[in-house]
C-alpha cells in the first residue's frame, strides 16, 4: 500500500495527558501505559485481534478515579483512528464479528459511516472487574465513537462472568475493526457510499 494508514495524536486537559500512535496495517504490536492495568489488557485486545499497532500513554488523574483516564483514552484513540482512516477510499466499511470466551458470548458490528452512534448493550453481572469500574467500558466506546465518527454495536449475548464479558467486547471489537478496514481489492480507489463520501 502506498500511503502508510498511520496518525499520532496528543491530547492534555486538566484531567488527563495523553499520546496515541496508531498504525491501522500493523501487526498488532503494542506499548500500553495507561496507568489502568484493566484498560491495557482491553487495549492489547484491540491491538492483536484488530492486527493494529497501538502505542498509548496516559497520565491522569487516578488518585481521583480511573474514569477520566478510561474515557480520555477512548477519546483520544478515536481522534487517532479518524486521522489514520484518511477519506476511506477502499476500504470494506462495515465489519462484524462474534467473540466466545467459555460462557461468555458477544457481538459486535460498526460502520464507517462517518456518523457518531453507539447502541451499547452489556449486561455486566458485577459492577467491578478488580478494581475496574465496569461503568467505564460504556464510556471508553462512547468517546472513541464520538471522534472516530463511526456507528457502533455492542451486544454481550450471554455471559456470567463479568472478565468475559469484558473480554468478549474488545476482542470483537478488535475483530470486527480488522474486518471493516481491510482494503477490498474489487473496491481499489473507491468510496463504498452512494453519497461518494463518508
Amino acid at each position: 500500500m502506498s500511503t502508510p494508514r498511520t496518525a499520532e495524536i496528543t491530547r492534555n486537559t486538566n484531567e488527563t495527558q495523553i499520546r496515541v500512535a496508531i498504525n491501522l496495517d500493523g501487526t498488532g504490536q503494542q506499548k500500553l501505559r495507561t496507568g489502568v492495568p484493566f484498560l491495557d489488557h482491553m487495549l492489547d485486545q484491540i491491538a492483536r485481534h484488530g492486527l493494529i499497532d497501538l502505542d498509548i500513554e496516559a497520565n491522569g488523574d487516578l488518585h481521583i478515579d480511573a474514569h477520566h483516564t478510561v474515557e480520555d483514552v477512548g477519546i483520544t484513540l478515536g481522534q487517532a483512528f479518524a486521522k489514520a482512516i484518511g477519506d476511506k477510499k477502499g476500504i470494506r466499511r462495515y465489519g462484524h464479528s462474534y467473540v466466545p470466551l467459555d460462557e461468555a458470548l458477544s457481538r459486535v458490528v460498526i460502520d464507517c459511516s462517518g456518523r457518531p452512534g453507539l447502541e451499547f448493550h452489556v449486561p455486566f453481572k458485577r459492577a467491578m472487574i478488580g478494581g475496574f469500574d465496569v461503568d467505564l467500558t460504556h464510556e471508553f466506546f462512547q468517546g472513541f465513537v464520538n471522534h472516530a465518527l463511526v456507528s457502533l454495536h455492542i451486544d454481550n449475548l450471554r455471559g456470567e462472568n463479568a472478565h468475559h464479558q469484558c473480554e468478549t467486547v474488545f476482542k470483537a471489537f478488535g475483530r470486527a475493526l480488522r474486518m471493516a478496514i481491510e482494503l477490498d481489492a474489487r473496491a481499489a480507489g473507491t468510496i463504498p457510499s452512494t453519497k461518494g463520501s463518508l
